[in-house]
């Protein structure tokens, strides 16, 4: 199988399509930071897929992409909430989070600080635009909103993956609840720092 990219910004769903295709039999890591990450797992979800989405299409000919819609509504709330979380572990300088995490976040939202919803909401339109256009009249791409009714159906048909009932995500990373990937055991989770022969390297774009 190709492999698959998971574009959505993060609390779009990056969670629940992640767990579904687990469910699916596929190896899947929902953020990876290493070259070894990206060779082992058949999908990628959330950072840095979302800021990266260019370079990956280069360095995985055939892969399929799929964007992920939220209603602004819904999604400014639950963004504002996982970036004041964040906030102190994105720092340049002092944060522990991976230096690819903190990239993709710092280049996908910038000036976020103080956070406010015109701002968030002009980074959530310039991603979406960007990845559309990127994207027009390509056969390899598919845009879903994991909320409406027959989503899954659509990515199974889109993966040619055949349909074993579910035609629904389940709902996952509800309210404020940010670890559900973490909670949830299978034996086809890949490590977002899984090392290799190159240990923790990561890839250079050039």
């Amino acid at each position: 199988m190709s492999k698959i990219f998971i574009i959505g910004l993060p609390r779009t769903g990056t969670t629940s399509i992640s767990v579904a295709l687990l469910d699916m039999g596929l190896l899947v890591a929902h953020t990876a930071f290493t070259k070894k990450a990206f060779e082992m797992a058949d999908a990628i979800s959330d950072a840095p897929c979302f800021s990266d989405y260019m370079h990956l299409d280069r360095l995985f000919p055939g892969a399929k992409f799929i964007y992920l819609n939220r209603d602004l509504k819904a999604w400014l709330p639950s963004i504002t909430m996982l970036l004041e979380k964040m906030a102190p572990h994105l720092d340049l300088k002092t944060g522990h989070f991976s230096p690819v995490l903190k990239r993709s976040f710092h280049q996908t939202f910038p000036n976020i600080h103080p956070l406010c919803e015109a701002t968030l909401t002009n980074h959530y339109r310039n991603h979406q635009q960007a990845v559309l256009a990127y994207f027009k009249d390509r056969d390899d791409f598919l845009s879903i909103d994991v909320s409406k009714q027959g989503s899954l159906l659509l990515l199974k048909q889109f993966l040619g993956l055949p349909n074993t009932g579910d035609t629904d995500f389940a709902k996952l990373n509800v309210g404020r609840n940010v670890a559900n990937w973490r909670e949830y055991k299978h034996p086809n989770k890949v490590n977002a720092n899984l090392a290799g022969a190159e240990h923790r390297k990561f890839f250079d774009y050039g």
